[in-house]
């Protein structure tokens, strides 16, 4: 069973960073899909980054030049740093996985963190 454990959610002012981090366990597939993604209440959940084995990744434009998407194989971790924060990127942040998938070919995460809050104020 695959799980994953979101970390590094906090409270920072604009412009400063924070690093997130998804210790995923239960699989060791050959290929595989990551993403973070993140939700504000009342709204629909967006995706932030991904990152496949292949190490391709992808970035939302609202994201692009501020975040970074990475992965440690040997610690089975996912990370997204994350600097020059703005109020808008507050929002709970959730960990996703897809054994079996790369960027390319994708469908749909099934594996699911319970998310870590991110709140950057003005």
């Amino acid at each position: 069973q695959v799980q994953l454990v979101e970390s590094g959610g906090g409270s920072v002012q604009a412009g400063g960073s924070l690093r997130l981090s998804c210790a995923a366990s239960g699989y060791t597939y050959s290929s595989y899909c990551m993403g973070w993604f993140r939700q504000v209440p009342g709204k629909e959940r967006e995706g932030v980054a991904a990152i496949d084995s292949d190490g391709s990744t992808s970035y939302a434009d609202s994201v692009k030049g501020r975040f970074t998407i990475s992965q440690d194989n040997a610690k089975n971790t996912l990370y997204l740093q994350m600097n020059s924060l703005k109020p808008e990127d507050t929002a709970m942040y959730y960990c996703a996985a897809e054994p079996l998938a790369t960027l390319s070919t994708l469908y749909e995460y099934n594996y699911w963190g319970q998310g870590t809050q991110v709140t950057v104020s003005s």
